[in-house]
């Protein structure tokens, strides 16, 4: 009995547990009915929380899913999913039932994805939607760059970014296939995940033009900086300090963070029109400096090199899709840092 057969039983045995199927029909009649994209079709449905977009996702018509779910609550003996709200939910034994397809899936990707033949990515051809969460840490010309790519080799396949904030969970995210590649900047990365290093970055200050620390750098002294008001982004997760707070910690040092904004993007204006300060990498000030009234200057408190990274989970790790996204977002990081 080959791999699939036998996780395949596995998710017919946890229906069973569930609904008590196994009273009235042994796990072998049900398997008989059961394909491997059936089981696709139930996460990806349960996932997304909508028929329209898992279609969308599958590649494949709203009435051809529509159809599949029907198959689905019928031989599993539950709605799976039911409208709350403006939207739709999963009922308690869709997820309960959520991980033991992840867990198959996941499987058969290892056992037939991309070693298979034939199954390189098309992507000049492909109209695959992609999921990505990111932080604007790492460039504001990051985002805008790798979807232009996207968009002219791929003209068909759809992005979806998603903002890395506090109360993104990215790792349960990553785990249950609802996000594709997260990219950010941390100390040190999950081990769970797998990761590629995108670029390595110098800490900095940004300041104000007329800000003291640009008008007389010897008073720009490791006391100054840490009793100065400072900008930060709120942090990936609840009760996470970030990276410069963790490693000013670590040093036995705090400073004063008078403001938290979780839009990056909208902090250079801020500091600009303030006595704030940012520490962050030299390439995200540097897009700023003649654009507004800022200038770069030293850290006074020795930081490491900030460290960029995507990171993906192994549901999706031999995907030849998966695989060319993150050439993609490797590419984009590679032209930015070299200008």
């Amino acid at each position: 009995m080959d791999e699939s057969y036998l996780l395949a039983g596995k998710w017919i045995y946890s229906i069973a547990h569930i609904k008590h199927q196994c009273k009235r029909m042994s796990e072998r009649a049900v398997f008989d009915k059961i394909e491997l994209y059936l089981v696709r079709v139930f996460h990806t449905v349960i996932s997304e929380r909508s028929v329209s977009r898992a279609a969308l996702r599958l590649q494949t018509s709203q009435p051809a899913v529509s159809a599949q779910l029907k198959r689905l609550r019928s031989l599993i003996g539950d709605p799976l999913l039911v409208r709350s709200g403006q939207g739709m939910a999963p009922t308690d034994v869709a997820l309960e039932l959520l991980e033991p397809a992840t867990e198959l899936l996941r499987s058969a990707q290892l056992m037939f994805g991309s070693r298979a033949k034939g199954m390189d990515f098309d992507a000049a051809h492909s109209t695959i939607m992609f999921r990505v969460a990111a932080s604007d840490y790492l460039d504001p010309l990051f985002l805008p760059e790798l979807v232009a790519q996207i968009k002219t080799t791929a003209p068909g396949v759809k992005l979806e970014v998603l903002p890395l904030s506090g109360e993104y969970d990215y790792r349960r995210s990553l785990a249950r296939a609802e996000v594709d590649l997260v990219i950010g900047n941390w100390l040190e990365p999950p081990g769970e995940l797998h990761l590629g290093r995108l670029l390595t970055d110098e800490v900095v200050c940004l300041v104000a033009e007329d800000h003291p620390a640009v008008r007389s750098p010897r008073w720009w002294t490791a006391e100054r900086y840490l009793q100065s008001e400072h900008i930060a982004p709120t942090p990936l997760h609840p009760g996470a300090r970030g990276v410069i707070d963790e490693h000013l910690l670590g040093l036995g040092l705090s400073r004063s963070i008078a403001v938290r904004c979780p839009h990056f993007g909208q902090v250079p204006l801020m500091v600009a029109r303030s006595r704030l300060v940012l520490t962050t990498g030299r390439q995200f000030c540097n897009r700023y400096i003649g654009q507004l009234p800022l200038r770069i200057v030293r850290c006074p408190v020795s930081f490491p090199a900030l460290n960029y990274y995507q990171l993906w989970h192994e549901l999706n790790h031999h995907s030849a899709a998966g695989r060319w996204l993150r050439e993609q977002v490797r590419e984009v990081a590679q032209s930015l840092s070299k200008r």
